[in-house]
């Protein structure tokens, strides 16, 4: 047992180093345009299933709290958190409509659109997705894989290079923790 927790952590350290190297330019770029959108007063909608729906509700969170500086609440709402909402939209349009829906009812031009899913063929955040297009969100995509549908939907796509849930929501998180990191202390401290 010991040698499979060795392993298992190894394959982890391993998956989220490679994803650094092969995103890390793009995971800048998106810091500086959350940051931006940030200061100019627009908000970050982050949205998934299951384990992507609790990233998106701790992301969101760590915007609205704090990741580790002080400083004023920046706004971010997870799309999976209020129950009434999803209950409604599942019961009345169909499960696939629940991120469309909300990202109608929330969203503005100059915003974020965060597409959480480890397939990323989720039929729900494929339309999330395709109304944030429509109503000129900037849209990013953390996923696995092959990146499915997902990637080649949006401005930014993350895809993490593998096929196991858990070793993809592993870079997802730490994805989100270090653009947190960079939003707090490099692009809002000094903004240009």
């Amino acid at each position: 047992m010991k040698d499979f927790v060795i392993k298992t952590f190894d394959e982890s350290a391993d998956i989220k180093r490679r994803f650094a190297r092969d995103h890390a330019d793009k995971i800048t770029q998106v810091a500086q345009l959350m940051g931006r959108a940030f200061r100019e007063g627009h908000k970050v909608l982050l949205f998934g299933n299951g384990g992507s729906a609790t990233d998106a509700a701790h992301m969101a969170a760590e915007f609205v709290g704090r990741y580790k500086r002080e400083r004023a609440p920046l706004p971010a709402i997870a799309l999976a958190t209020d129950i009434a909402a999803i209950t409604c939209i599942a019961n009345d349009y169909g499960f696939e409509e629940l991120f469309a829906r909300q990202v109608l009812a929330h969203g503005q031009k100059g915003d974020v659109a965060v597409a959480i899913s480890t397939s990323g063929n989720s039929p729900n955040v494929l339309k999330g997705v395709e109304a944030a297009k429509v109503l000129g969100l900037t849209t990013v995509a953390w996923t696995g894989g092959s990146g499915g549908k997902l990637a080649g939907m949006v401005d930014y796509a993350f895809v993490v290079p593998s096929t196991v849930t858990a070793r993809i929501q592993e870079s997802h998180i730490t994805l989100g923790h270090v653009l947190c990191e960079l939003i707090e202390d490099q692009v809002l401290a000094n903004p240009a």
